[in-house]
């Protein structure tokens, strides 16, 4: 039975607290009820109709209420200020200094490895990562591989991440913000799949979407994609590919294109935000993203977009525009298999599978109860 999204949020307090203060809840409809009309909220949230351009079709998702997400700390926020440090394993080690406070001393690197790394959080804000996230630097590239939160003042954390590059394994320990994050197909690899060697085919093969015989041809092909990330030497590069002249394409005028017109199409919003999308490649739906706040949304919206600019690039040129209807079912809670991870008092994440969909939601339960990351794709295996 299909679960309608946010439903009862007012009314099922108790609820809430039965099951464990989520900021989102989920209620009941009658299957076989007719489709919901242009414009009609979907509990909490409404899809706007599609922004178009070549082959893919961006439908945002607004609300008209936000939770307040300004305690979190981004990754990209927290490099670039120091607050947060990245490191190859065995690279770092915590002291105490004269005043009590935690000091962190390089050490000889003698247990580094390509799906660990160490991640140290120095601010006084719970920092925020998404699966797909790419720290530039160290030994090799690698990618977040899981959404999860890691509290203010939290000890040097193991962190496991995926490798986006095939070749190097040399370099200096330390890692800077990429400001960028993967195609979704890489993306779906490190989230979903937790397999390194998918992952780097991924990267190589531009898209793991099976095309049909007569697909028409992409205009990012696999040979554009080998050939920028073979010009690093022995090195795959995995920013390479986001380079309009490396690959022969302008990613650029793409992503600029699809900016302008979404931008028009979200501009005369009132008392609503725009606070996620989802996503359609030709016909099919493919990916949502959507976020607690439209403020965490403006934050990730340039590196998702260019995200899913590349990989509607690497899929075959259909020009079909995805339903409404298939869309909106994209906004529906799934009901399948369920696995879930929580840390007490920080986080809660759960997977949901049916069929080839899976949903992921990271609910923060400090300060408050919130989701706030809900990602749902249809899987490409």
């Amino acid at each position: 039975m299909e679960r309608s999204i946010f439903a009862a949020l007012v009314g099922g307090l108790l609820g809430i607290s039965t099951l464990g203060g989520l900021a989102f809840v989920w209620g009941p409809f009658e299957p076989h009820q007719p489709p919901s009309p242009p414009g009609r909220p979907e509990g909490e949230w409404r899809l706007l109709e599609p922004v178009t351009y070549e082959n893919i079709s961006v439908f945002p998702v607004v609300s008209s209420s936000s939770q307040d997400t300004s305690p979190f700390l981004t990754l990209e926020e927290g490099l670039s200020t120091g607050e947060v440090l990245v490191r190859e394993q065995g690279s770092e080690g915590l002291v105490r200094g004269r005043d009590g406070r935690p000091v962190y001393v390089p050490q000889n690197n003698t247990g580094a490895s390509v799906n660990q790394l160490v991640l140290i959080n120095r601010s006084r804000r719970p920092l925020l990562l998404l699966a797909g996230e790419l720290v530039s630097g160290g030994k090799q590239d690698r990618v977040i591989g899981k959404d999860r939160i890691i509290p203010a003042g939290a000890p040097p954390l193991p962190l496991s991440v995926f490798c986006v590059e095939h070749g190097r394994w040399t370099g200096v320990s330390q890692f800077a913000a990429a400001k960028t994050i993967v195609h979704p197909s890489v993306r779906e690899r490190a989230a979903v799949d937790q397999k390194q060697a998918e992952v780097w085919d991924a990267v190589r093969s531009g898209t793991t979407a099976k095309a049909a015989p007569a697909a028409p041809a992409p205009r990012m092909s696999m040979k554009d994609i080998q050939g920028a990330i073979d010009t690093n030497g022995r090195t795959e590069a995995y920013e390479k590919i986001y380079q309009s002249r490396a690959v022969g394409v302008s990613i650029d005028d793409f992503v600029e294109e699809v900016r302008a017109r979404f931008a028009r199409a979200t501009s005369g919003l009132k008392d609503e935000r725009v606070v996620g999308v989802v996503v359609a490649y030709g016909g099919e739906v493919a990916w949502s993203d959507i976020f607690a706040s439209g403020d965490l949304f403006d934050h990730y919206w340039n590196k998702l977009l260019r995200s899913y600019a590349v990989e509607a690039l690497a899929r075959p040129t259909y020009r079909a525009v995805a339903s409404r209807d298939n869309a909106n079912s994209f906004l529906r809670r799934l009901n399948g298999r369920e696995t879930e991870e929580t840390e007490p008092g920080v986080y809660r994440w759960r997977e949901i599978n049916e069929g080839r969909l899976a949903q992921i939601e990271l609910d923060a339960l400090q300060p408050k109860h919130m989701t706030l990351h809900r990602l749902l794709l249809h899987r490409t295996s």
